[in-house]
């Protein structure tokens, strides 16, 4: 893997896996992997609409799917610098404008009812405080914003969800933070997003979601 190493300019290293960063854009550039995510990838970012929030950003590999004339503009935060970097140079590959903010999704720089939809990929695994991330998303969104979600999550069978716990502690430490063990479905639900569509991929290890929620005023 021939990577250049990340800069330190525009930013600044709060939360910082260059390892994990270098590793998981040359995975995505493998075309067995590219093909199987890449659908879905389309399905969430693809119906993302005017002015739109992107949790996770990571390298940028949701920008070729925003549609132009759908979108009018992307705000993509990532609290981690060697990720932001690999997007800083996808950036590219986007046909509408994007802007990077170095950000969690449990602090975002954001007003409230800013945005009308946000799109989250494989994002809340990795998330410190995923309740806590979910209810600044659902802040930032308008009234009837939508929440466009594909995550992998934990797995149905007890022995295979077993399995998951115990290989947290190396998930988290070698995949940037990695919790593939998580149920975020349920805790899209109890941040109080009103899902509207539901589909699920099963798989023994890595069962995956496609979630559209909806921001519902309280």
């Amino acid at each position: 893997m021939n990577v250049a190493p990340p800069s330190r300019e525009k930013f600044p290293s709060q939360t910082d896996h260059p390892t994990f960063a270098a590793f998981y854009n040359w995975l995505a550039s493998r075309t067995p992997s590219f093909r199987l995510v890449e659908p879905l990838r389309r399905e969430t970012a693809g119906q993302a609409y005017a002015l739109v929030l992107e949790v996770g950003v990571g390298t940028g590999l949701n920008f070729p799917f925003y549609v132009a004339g759908q979108v009018e503009r992307v705000e993509a935060v990532d609290p981690d610098a060697a990720m932001l970097v690999y997007a800083d140079r996808n950036q590219t590959k986007a046909s509408v404008p994007i802007t990077l903010t170095q950000a969690s999704a449990e602090a975002l720089p954001f007003a409230d009812q800013t945005f009308d939809s946000a799109v989250v990929t494989l994002v809340f695994c990795s998330v410190t405080d995923p309740m806590r991330g979910l209810q600044e998303v659902q802040r930032v969104l308008k009234p009837g914003g939508t929440l466009l979600l594909f995550e992998h999550v934990r797995a149905q069978g007890a022995m295979a969800a077993r399995l998951q716990d115990a290989l947290v502690p190396l998930t988290t430490r070698v995949c940037g933070n990695c919790h593939w063990n998580r149920d975020t479905l349920q805790t899209v639900k109890a941040a109080g997003f009103h899902i509207t569509r539901l589909r699920e991929l099963p798989g023994v290890m890595h069962p995956v979601i496609v979630v559209q929620a909806t921001r519902v005023e309280r």
